[in-house]
């Protein structure tokens, strides 16, 4: 008898998501194993358990995803795993905590597709800033577009050391160049978006954090992306549906909106599910690998 695909769902949290649940059954895996409350230091064992009772044919039907909220424990946990195969005994390994690295990597392959299609430029050629940018989605975006070669900025509502501490720490991991910063009130936005081409807002839903006024400062923005749909939007003009659309209260600016977004993020947490039963390899899945995802299926 054929062995049954089974997504092992390791979640440091006190549950899984619902959402990721949703996402591994229509990815045609039969069995989905919750397991909540991993902790990192369990990884190894863990690991070891899954892949040495299903035999070197059966590790090909099984994957191990990684939950959670906090990036650095989601890519130690993915490591430990890696770290834990005994060749022929492998599975694949996907990490998306919160959703965080494949909605992050949409939402910076989106903008960078209408930069060079609207501005023929590249990510590197720009300064950006991160609004929301010490949440999951926030760092994981500021981490892409830092390695894709922007002056990235991670931007928190309340404290400058929070968000420098954050960039501090990811910068240590990921060698990417991030910094931090506050902006509390409008005027302290203005000065940050004067000398910006992009901006990436990933803050808290319903919530709206430039208005048009503020946006009016901006002297040479050239796209922004905001993953908020629920009323308001997060910056202000930006409808949910928007892929490049002019930003009203702007020069130039283009929008990307977060049915947009969202669509291209659920085409790539597809994608990586699948990925983890389609070859004969096992493949470890992270932020860099849903970024180009993103981009691949901009392309076609």
């Amino acid at each position: 008898m054929a062995k049954r695909s089974i997504l092992h769902m390791f979640d440091p949290l006190p549950n899984n998501s619902p959402f990721d649940v949703n996402m591994a059954l229509d990815c045609d895996f039969d069995i989905l194993m919750p397991y909540a409350n991993v902790k990192p230091e369990s990884m190894h064992r863990m690991t070891q358990d899954v892949i040495f009772s299903r035999g070197p044919k059966g590790v090909k039907q099984t994957g191990i995803f990684i939950g959670g909220r906090d990036l650095g424990v989601a890519i130690d946990m993915l490591n430990s795993a890696k770290k834990s195969m005994v060749p022929p005994f492998e599975v694949s390994v996907l990490a998306d905590p919160s959703g965080a690295f494949t909605t992050a990597a949409a939402l910076v392959a989106c903008v960078e597709k209408e930069l060079n299609a609207k501005f023929n430029k590249q990510l590197k050629d720009c300064k950006a800033l991160v609004f929301g940018g010490t949440g999951p989605v926030g760092i994981a975006t500021g981490v892409i577009a830092s390695l894709a070669g922007a002056e990235t900025i991670l931007v928190d509502h309340f404290s400058e050391d929070e968000a420098q501490s954050l960039a501090d720490e990811y910068n240590r991991r990921f060698e990417c160049n991030l910094s931090g910063t506050v902006a509390t009130f409008d005027e302290d936005k203005i000065k940050l978006i004067e000398d910006v081409d992009l901006i990436f807002c990933t803050a808290k839903a319903g919530i709206q954090i430039l208005s048009t006024e503020v946006l009016g400062h901006a002297k040479q923005l050239k796209v922004v992306g905001d993953v908020n749909a629920v009323p308001p939007a997060g910056i202000a003009g930006v409808h949910v549906n928007d892929f490049g659309t002019p930003l009203g209260g702007t020069k130039n600016a283009v929008a990307v909106g977060p049915l947009a977004v969202g669509n291209i993020k659920y085409k790539v947490q597809h994608a990586l599910l699948s990925a983890m039963l389609s070859g004969n390899k096992p493949v470890y899945l992270d932020f860099i690998a849903a970024f180009e995802k993103a981009k691949e299926i901009l392309e076609s």
